[in-house]
């Protein structure tokens, strides 16, 4: 059986004009022929990604969600021209193709980047991936490295000053997610007012380091190779790759983090295979991480508090689009329930929170 990650069929009310593509991408790509086969990539919460598949060549195509859109979210555009900036100092960036800035093709803006043909750890691992203790530990690691070497890239050598805002980044996240709940709430939605309030008055004075940040970092962001699974050949969905604070983006991918002693509730809303016999809990990444980098998370608390809440955030803007009738996924039926569980679950901590 293939560990090979594979797109699926093409979800109703998110289909692509083909013959439109087609003709686009043969007048920007050499040496395709024939007519494309488009799949879709399951993993789609927030831009939309599919599979362009010819006999000779496959390619993926980067789009954002149908429907309205606030802000800057889902800037296609920004994450293209991010990936191309980063990709000479961190290669495990996949090449930009091709950029279409107007929405003459498919009626919005769109990317295309190379295909890195290899495993992506779901909810589950592949049935054909069957790792002991000791290698599921070993493919932790090997992920957890590759944030830290992207936290350790010397952005100003690279050239990549403007990258973002940098110094100030931890108040503006709080308040930005604070104002973009209150955007987004809908009447069946959790208040959220007593973490937003801990989170305003527990925020440090300063942020603990800049660096480059991904943002979105989890396991299913992250290629494996097929023929060594334990090695990362490329990290993907750099759509709020920015410069900030390193530590709210470990606690951002924490909190997705669910391990094998959590509460059903949060078990059965797992999106990655963190429960696995072998993989470290989430304190003992933090615990690796300080080790590795020498930052200090004596203020970790506040930062695991906060990437649960901006998780919150995420889903609920879902959930608000899907009440609004902008998304065709089933899926996001059922989010309104994760955003009260979330609410939850920064109470929790904040009422174990020594700060």
């Amino acid at each position: 059986m293939s560990v090979i990650d594979r797109a699926g069929s093409v979800r109703r009310g998110e289909e692509l004009d083909g013959a439109a593509v087609d003709t686009f991408l043969k007048s920007r790509i050499p040496d395709l022929s024939g007519t494309p086969d488009i799949t879709q990539f399951k993993g789609g919460v927030s831009n939309l990604t599919y599979q362009i598949t010819y006999p000779e060549r496959s390619v993926i195509l980067r789009r954002p969600p149908f429907g309205n859109r606030s802000g800057a979210a889902h800037d296609v555009l920004r994450e293209a021209r991010v990936m191309a900036a980063l990709r000479p100092v961190y290669p495990y960036v996949p090449g930009i193709l091709a950029i279409q800035e107007s929405p003459d093709v498919i009626g919005c803006p769109f990317y295309v980047m190379e295909r890195f043909e290899g495993i992506i750890p779901r909810r589950d691992l592949p049935a054909g991936l069957a790792l002991s203790p000791e290698d599921t530990r070993r493919l932790c690691l090997g992920v957890i490295d590759r944030l830290i070497e992207l936290h350790r890239v010397d952005y100003r050598a690279a050239g990549l000053e403007t990258l973002g805002r940098g110094a100030g980044y931890v108040r503006r996240q709080v308040e930005g997610w604070c104002g973009r709940y209150h955007n987004a709430r809908t009447e069946d939605a959790a208040g959220f007012a007593g973490v937003m309030d801990w989170l305003l008055e527990k925020m440090p004075a300063g942020d603990a380091a800049t660096t480059i940040i991904h943002n979105d970092y989890r396991f299913d962001n992250v290629v494996l190779d097929p023929a060594n699974p334990f090695r990362v050949i490329g990290v993907l969905d750099w759509e709020m790759a920015t410069l900030g604070d390193p530590l709210m983006d470990l606690a951002n991918g924490l909190a997705y983090w669910v391990q094998a002693d959590d509460d059903p509730e949060f078990l059965a809303a797992r999106r990655q295979p963190t429960h696995l016999p072998g993989m470290l809990t989430r304190a003992e990444v933090v615990d690796y991480y300080a080790r590795q980098t020498g930052l200090s998370t004596a203020r970790m608390d506040f930062y695991m508090v906060f990437g649960l809440f901006r998780l919150a955030v995420i889903v609920q803007q879902i959930y608000q689009r899907h009440r609004q009738g902008h998304t065709a996924n089933p899926e996001f039926a059922s989010f309104g329930r994760i955003v009260s569980y979330l609410e939850r679950r920064c109470l929790r901590q904040i009422g174990q929170s020594a700060l």
